[in-house]
């Protein structure tokens, strides 16, 4: 059994892969951001919302919980109420498998192993070919968030990979990334027990953290000091794990390897327990675990040992109040102040415990909740890259590129990785086992997005969708359809409600009346009267193919939007 420190299982070329396949090199934002007003302490809880329920209500939901909100995502929920449209969102849909979409013979990029338009998740390391795969993976990622059904998946998916990340370049093994992406759409809504259990297990969480080379000979505390302080426990005033209970972890993880000698082959790579690496003493732990001694076995039985440490992990009543803290903070407010412990927080923890750590009741009574609800949440929250490119792409309904070219939907959706990695983020691939600092770091928190760069990129992202076209490749621009986008509001034919439906999909929110004013007059190029609106709509209905009229209508509406996904409220959700 080979399972050396020494083992480098990346090809020789590593780096020079990287620079080939990675076309955007990691962008780390400023963290330093200084202290900024905090949202008063609201007096909500998690008493069921009761108040109106009106469109701009349904879509802070949506938009909290989507990529982006299409007008059929807002379809969706009439009719429903606020718990029928949670439970609505809390479903799961069927997403098609990754494939060969890379093969590029003109560039050179012919994979030997796996046929174009065959699925590469059980192949055998592909040495350079891992470079595109992973980016295939990547690519697939971010089709699944575009294609989204009105259901929290996808976001969800984004949650646990912030808090249990990975970095797929790290890893470089395409299938590996993938199975570990599976793994946590599998138990999305399900038990959090469950799942750091088998992540624990993963072969590509043992490969990016090192606990396939922790051993008795030389125990490796990576994995076992970030279960405890990012995964489970957290750093929270009465977090108090010591340095005694990252060694004891380390000691109890010992022996959980993966199958070297099958590494390289074809099919699903196994981990498992490899009794010779596991340490036998026992593992004592502190105060904060009740000093817990987990008995050192031998043989096969050291295995049940993982068990008896996470049993003890998921008794320690700060492992619940974690969890629901980061639920929190990345779906309601990133600051949690001393009302909201006390009246989210806790009894968010007690829901979780109670279920025996069923993650699914908890969201439901978050999303359902007053607090949740409250107005004062509503539009708090600066939008990720993810947020911000992938929703105008699918708020405005932008159709791309022929799904059945699959070589130029890769590179679609490259560009879309590479577009929110020049932000700050790179689906896949968070900066460091923390996840992306706008989740956890203080006072930052989700102002660590905005730059004076970001800034100035997003605003040519959303410029580039309403004039030119958003670049997927040399000579291929996508724009946005603003005509086929207003045509589906209810009253495109009325400068005042269109533009008020038009902000409210687009910013979840009622403009003052100043700024729709504003708008107003953009798109009346200075006229006084609505029928300078009307009656260019109304030709262009009536003659749909005179490109004279599509123009004068394109023309005017153009600068509206412009201007509108310019408002610092577009920055919002």
């Amino acid at each position: 059994m080979n399972n050396s420190k020494d083992r480098n299982y990346l090809p020789k070329n590593y780096q020079e892969l990287l620079a080939k396949y990675r076309k955007v090199p990691p962008v780390l934002l400023d963290t330093n951001h200084p202290a900024s007003p905090r949202r008063s302490a609201l007096a909500t809880g998690l008493e069921v919302y009761t108040g109106e329920w009106g469109d701009v209500q349904k879509l802070h939901l949506l938009r909290r919980t989507l990529f982006g909100t299409r007008q059929s995502d807002l379809q969706a929920l009439s009719g429903l109420d606020v718990s029928q449209a949670v439970d609505l969102l809390l479903t799961k849909g069927d997403v098609t498998l990754p494939v060969n979409n890379y093969n590029d013979p003109e560039n050179g990029v012919v994979d030997p192993e796996i046929a174009f338009g065959e699925t590469w998740i059980n192949a055998a390391h592909g040495d350079e070919y891992e470079g595109p795969r992973t980016n295939s993976l990547k690519g697939w990622l971010i089709k699944n968030m575009l294609n989204q059904d009105t259901t929290l998946e996808e976001k969800m998916l984004l949650f646990w990979h912030n808090l249990l990340p990975i970095q797929t370049w790290g890893v470089f093994y395409a299938k590996l990334s993938y199975r570990y992406f599976e793994m946590l759409r599998r138990n999305l809504f399900g038990n959090f027990k469950t799942m750091i259990k088998e992540l624990t297990l993963d072969p590509a969480m043992l490969l990016y953290l090192n606990g396939t080379f922790n051993n008795k000979e030389a125990p490796d505390e990576n994995y076992g000091r970030e279960l405890q302080e990012l995964f489970c426990i957290g750093k929270g005033p009465n977090a108090n794990f010591t340095e005694e209970d990252v060694q004891s972890a380390a000691r109890v993880l010992t022996g959980w390897v993966i199958r070297w000698e099958e590494f390289e082959e074809s099919g699903i790579l196994p981990s498992y327990f490899y009794s010779p690496f596991h340490e036998t003493g026992n593992k004592q732990f502190s105060a904060f675990y009740g000093n817990r001694v987990i008995l050192g076995r031998t043989g096969e039985a050291g295995a049940e040992e993982l068990d008896e440490f996470l049993d003890m992990i998921f008794d320690n009543n700060e492992t619940a109040l974690y969890l629901c803290r980061r639920l929190y903070q990345f779906f309601v407010y990133p600051e949690i102040d001393e009302a909201a412990e006390s009246q989210v927080i806790a009894p968010l923890a007690d829901i979780l415990r109670t279920n025996d750590y069923e993650v699914k009741p908890v969201l439901e009574a978050l999303f359902k909740s007053a607090h949740f609800h409250d107005e004062a949440n509503r539009g708090a929250i600066i939008k990720s890259p993810s947020e911000y490119i992938l929703g105008l792409w699918r708020t405005l309904e932008v159709e791309g590129v022929n799904a059945e070219d699959l070589l130029l939907g890769y590179t679609q959706h490259n560009s879309f990785l590479w577009n929110m990695a020049n932000l700050g983020m790179e689906i896949g691939d968070p900066p460091s086992v923390s996840g992306w600092p706008a989740y956890y770091q203080m006072p930052s928190y989700d102002k660590y997005w905005l730059t004076t760069d970001t800034i100035a990129n997003r605003a040519i992202a959303s410029d580039s969708l309403v004039y030119w076209g958003f670049w997927i490749k040399e000579g291929i621009q996508i724009p946005a359809d603003l005509i086929k986008f207003i045509s589906g509001l209810n009253h495109p034919e009325d400068p005042n409600l269109m533009l008020r439906e038009s902000s409210r999909l687009l910013l979840g929110m009622e403009l003052e009346t100043e700024m729709l004013d504003n708008l107003k007059s953009i798109l009346l190029s200075g006229q006084q009267t609505d029928s300078y609106w009307s009656t260019a709509w109304g030709e262009l209905m009536e003659n749909p193919e005179d490109d004279e009229y599509r123009m004068v209508v394109e023309n005017r509406l153009k600068p509206t939007f412009q201007h509108l996904l310019q408002l610092g409220e577009a920055q919002l959700m």
